[in-house]
């Protein structure tokens, strides 16, 4: 098929999947009053291959067979294939609001398994990626939707997985089969899933030989017996634009993924029990998926530089130099975090077997300078607009004749600006800032891609610090 259809992908998920919201069972995802709105979200990336002005973008061309396939599938080769990918994932985040979320992140898993597979084959003498290719293949033709489950739920972080008294805290393989593998436990964090064909499983960290039960990766469809996901959402504010301009149409869905006994097909399984190998894949998919978190990140960077000007100049401060000061902050926190990722996409390695990987310090760098500053500048955003961006009335009092002429006559800003015009100015900032979603995305920002300590432990472990070290040597030499 090469190109799934935004209303083919919906169809896709009416397939008895067993999801959870707000203590009850769902029976359609497509239909529900909430998650409804967070599929119509999630499905975006299906929605840019169909729009003639993102098409060019978000669509390739097999060189070997001229058929068209979405972007989003393109095993990176060059700096354009990476730099193109950082455009389009910036594109959807741009049209939505948020982060397109279902094929980016399942590509990244993708590229990820090419290379550790890749790397097993030739020391371990196994067949993983033949498996990995045919399976990416198959996907690719069919144009499916992705998610990823990676973080366990982990229970007491001090032990590893083997020595957990609830053994079941990190996904583990408790039977293997002549067919394939049965795996028990649970997994946190696992954006879209609802709204997903397909569920990649990675493991969440390096293993001992210990903890070889729990060195497990596979992928299952979403609809498979025994997974269970329990969702829960960022906001739900319901159809109420002018207090909720954001999140009314943006619904960031995450999961408690549980496995109870699933089954999963040999096929399906691209690592069981090579524990030496589940610290790289972890890492390797780290490697793609800080690269396209932070290119997800830069069109919510942009809406605050524009939120926090108009709201300045609807206040009348757009010349007062403190303010200035903080809009220069938010314009550099944005561009430098943006040229991180372009300089990550030049200076990209090739890594067996032929996929460019964006540079690990620079992609890390990126990440944790939009992290590490991300509540400051919240912080800038909030200082500009005053307290009325949570204390300003509701739509409903705009709505009431008997309060709306107060309100136009008193919270009007500078001349020609109306009080309906300003209020509307701090709800923007309220629900991208000051709101349970502005309060995920601060969380968002600490925890989802890793942590910053993760971060840093990263750029201090793959920058050349000896390189410079030989560097300071060379002027005492006498």
């Amino acid at each position: 098929m090469g190109l799934k259809s935004f209303e083919q992908h919906r169809e896709s998920l009416r397939d008895g999947r067993e999801v959870y919201f707000d203590g009850e069972r769902v029976a359609d995802v497509t239909t529900h009053p909430v998650l409804g709105v967070g599929m119509s979200f999630a499905g975006i990336d299906y929605k840019l291959a169909e729009d003639p002005e993102h098409r060019g973008l978000a669509v390739c061309t097999d060189p070997r067979t001229q058929e068209a396939y979405s972007r989003f599938y393109k095993i990176p080769e060059t700096t354009e294939d990476l730099l193109k990918r950082r455009e389009l994932i910036a594109a959807g985040s741009r049209v939505t609001g948020g982060p397109p979320l279902i094929k980016e992140i399942g590509t990244d898993a993708l590229f990820a398994l090419h290379i550790v597979a890749d790397h097993m084959d030739k020391h371990l003498g196994t067949s993983c990626l033949p498996k990995v290719r045919k399976y990416y293949e198959a996907c690719r033709a069919q144009d499916l939707g992705f998610a990823v489950a990676q973080t366990d739920v982990k229970g007491d972080r001090s032990r590893r997985p083997s020595e957990q008294h609830n053994p079941d805290v990190y996904v583990r393989v408790v039977e293997r089969r002549k067919d394939g593998i049965v795996v028990r436990g649970a997994k946190a964090h696992t954006t879209a899933s609802p709204f997903a064909n397909e569920l990649i499983v990675l493991p969440t960290r390096a293993m001992a030989e210990a903890d070889a039960d729990y060195a497990v990766g596979f992928a299952i469809p979403v609809a498979t017996p025994g997974l269970k996901l329990i969702a829960e959402v960022s906001s739900h504010p319901g159809d109420n634009r002018f207090d909720y301009p954001v999140t009314t149409d943006l619904k960031m869905v995450d999961t408690v993924t549980v496995f109870d006994n699933v089954f999963v097909p040999w096929e399906r399984v691209f690592l069981c029990g090579e524990w030496r190998y589940a610290g790289e894949l972890a890492n390797t998919f780290v490697e793609f998926h800080r690269f396209t978190a932070a290119s997800y990140k830069l069109p919510m960077c942009e809406l605050f530089i524009g939120a926090a000007q108009l709201i300045a100049e609807y206040n009348g401060v757009a010349d007062v130099t403190h303010v200035r000061d903080k809009i220069m902050e938010l314009i550099a926190w944005t561009e430098t975090t943006r040229g991180l990722l372009v300089a990550a996409a030049m200076e990209h390695k090739v890594v067996s077997p032929g996929v460019a990987r964006p540079s690990i310090t620079l992609t890390n760098i990126a990440k944790h300078h939009f992290a590490r500053n991300y509540h400051t500048m919240v912080q800038n955003l909030q200082d500009i607009a005053g307290a009325l961006l949570v204390t300003a009335p509701f739509r409903r009092d705009w709505e009431n004749e008997a309060t709306r002429p107060y309100l136009d006559y008193y919270l009007g800003g500078v001349e020609g600006v109306s009080g309906v015009q300003r209020t509307r100015a701090m709800k923007l900032i309220r629900d991208i800032a000051a709101s349970g979603f502005g309060g995920y995305q601060e969380i968002l920002s600490i925890h989802a891609e890793g942590s910053l300590a993760a971060q840093r432990i990263t750029i201090l472990r793959d920058y050349d610090v000896k390189r410079c070290v030989e560097i300071a040597k060379t002027y005492l030499k006498d």
